[in-house]
């Protein structure tokens, strides 16, 4: 199948798709005698794994590493559980980052009058006038 078939059936785009190749996580497919890349359903298969990996986080050299271990008939399973453990926590702290910006933001946008007037505290915090943000979101929680 062409690179657009394997694009539509995976819903990796096809930008995507040469770019995975030229990193090395999908192999280079055979190309017809008009040039065109000739994708598997093993190709298929893997654009698959790859975009779910995507989806759930991982990056692309923990995909890699993930890739390897599929590949692999006698992995153990603890080296992939692992993984997704430490991706979880990953996100768990990316989680708590991020609904500290949120407190902070909603801290700011309390304190801001919202009006006609010129001056606002998000706009100081945020040019650095102000620097109480994590200060002032820490008393929020």
């Amino acid at each position: 199948m062409n690179i657009g078939d394997a694009s539509q059936r995976t819903g990796v785009s096809q930008r995507m798709i040469r770019h995975y190749e030229k990193i090395g996580l999908i192999p280079a497919p055979p190309r017809r005698e008009s040039g065109y890349r000739d994708y598997s359903d093993a190709d298929v298969n893997r654009l698959r794994f790859i975009a779910n990996a995507r989806d759930l986080g991982f990056s692309i050299d923990e995909i890699g590493e993930l890739l390897q271990l599929w590949s692999d008939e006698h992995r153990a399973s603890f080296e992939v559980k692992a993984l997704a453990l430490a991706k979880a926590d990953e996100l768990g702290r990316k989680v708590g980052a991020l609904a500290a910006m949120r407190s902070s933001l909603l801290h700011l946008a309390r304190t801001c009058h919202g009006d006609d007037r010129p001056d606002c505290p998000i706009i100081d915090t945020i040019s650095g006038e102000k620097s109480a943000v994590h200060a002032s979101s820490a008393k929020d929680n």
